[in-house]
């Protein structure tokens, strides 16, 4: 009896050691850009899982949330839309994956099929408020602005300097009623779905995903192709952002974003790749 018993416990033990952890070092966790992550990433992760067995999960909220999320150690990586600014950690490595183009959003009911980049400038003073002097319905223009807690989001970060020449964005200026501030493009991107009076400014990567009318600059359309020549002028660049010293799971995630495979991979879902600028 006794050797029967000692028998159930070796197998027992046996079973025990050798069998998988819950799979924990198969899963890397990721946060941070909506355009990034509804773009190409969330894609990405799931087609790299069918391909290593390890499991990339990812969740939106923007470029400051992902860079708050990895310095916490909450995630092991973080997607930003905005390059490294005064003041963010220097443990943390910007790496650029892919290429976004800033554009333009309006509800796709909205008759208006470009702008300029005065004309932005000019809506963002305060100067342009209805649409009829574009052209449109007589109607006040509503902004939707990605307005985080704290820092400027990636989508703000990226006008700032290609837009209004370095200067803030000047919220005062706008009328409260005409402005509608949300945690991230993400939102806004999904809000002007319903808000026909709307105008997000956004990046491409996920705008051409929504069902929303992208307006030309200058009568250049922000497509792929345009955007890859640089024929449209407001690309930028896209990072994923990781430690110093990433645990090594998340560098072999990393080598396949950057690896050709993994830089056709990205491109193969609309988004601009590293290969596609000569």
């Amino acid at each position: 009896m006794c050797r029967v018993l000692f028998l159930i416990f070796f197998l027992a033990c046996a079973i025990v050691i050798n069998a998988p952890q819950a799979h924990s070092e198969n899963i890397i966790t990721g946060s941070g850009c909506s355009i990034s992550n509804v773009g190409y990433l969330a894609d990405f992760a799931k087609e790299y899982e069918k391909r290593t067995g390890v499991k990339v999960l990812v969740r939106g909220g923007g470029s400051i949330l992902g860079l708050d999320d990895l310095s916490g150690g909450k995630v092991d990586f973080a997607a930003s839309c905005r390059a490294r600014t005064a003041g963010d950690p220097e443990d943390i490595q910007f790496i650029q994956v892919a290429w976004d183009a800033l554009v333009f959003i309006v509800h796709k009911s909205n008759p208006l099929n470009s702008i300029s980049l005065d004309e932005v400038r000019a809506i963002y003073a305060g100067k342009i408020t209805n649409w009829k002097e574009l052209k449109g319905r007589d109607e006040p223009i509503k902004l939707l602005i990605s307005d985080p807690r704290k820092g400027l989001s990636g989508i703000e970060s990226s006008a700032k300097e290609m837009i209004f020449g370095g200067k803030e964005i000047v919220k005062e200026s706008i009328k409260s009623s005409n402005l509608v501030s949300v945690a991230s493009t993400g939102i806004a991107e999904q809000m002007i779905l319903k808000i026909p009076e709307g105008f997000v400014i956004s990046g491409f990567t996920s705008a051409r995903k929504r069902d929303v009318k992208i307006l030309k600059v200058g009568g250049v359309s922000p497509d792929k192709k345009n955007i890859s020549s640089g024929k449209y002028k407001l690309r930028r660049p896209l990072f994923i952002l990781v430690p110093q010293k990433p645990k090594p799971e998340v560098k072999q995630f990393m080598d396949f974003v950057l690896s050709k495979e993994g830089q056709k991979l990205i491109s193969s879902y609309g988004t601009v790749s590293l290969l596609d600028v000569k």
